[in-house]
């Protein structure tokens, strides 16, 4: 048996419903044909949300900056690491060129 799944809209429209208070979830859910469980949890995901509405859309959330703050120090250290790197290896072909030991001493 598939799970039936519904679009945002129509999740949007039953939970304002449900907040208004006008029908009870068990007449809600009889109207739609959706258990009223989850009427409720639409409800609640609605509540829940509902405070992102009113943030501004140029600020970031603190983790999002947090994790781009710390993904460009994870870069910078890469960088830094391949420079070393490359580096090292430049000066270990200097040292390990060939050396002519003189054994006729």
């Amino acid at each position: 048996m598939k799970r039936k799944s519904y679009d945002k809209k129509f999740k949007v429209k039953v939970a304002l419903e449900a907040i208004r208070g006008e029908k009870s979830l068990q007449e809600l859910a009889q109207l739609y044909g959706i258990h009223a469980n989850q009427i409720s949890l639409w409800k609640k995901h609605l509540l829940d949300g509902v405070e992102d509405i009113f943030e501004r859309p140029n600020k970031k959330k603190t983790d999002v900056s947090e994790s781009e703050l710390k993904e460009s120090e994870l870069y910078k250290n890469i960088g830094q690491l391949q420079v070393e790197n490359q580096f090292l290896k430049k000066s270990t072909r200097n040292c390990t060129g060939t050396i002519r030991i003189d054994r006729t001493g």
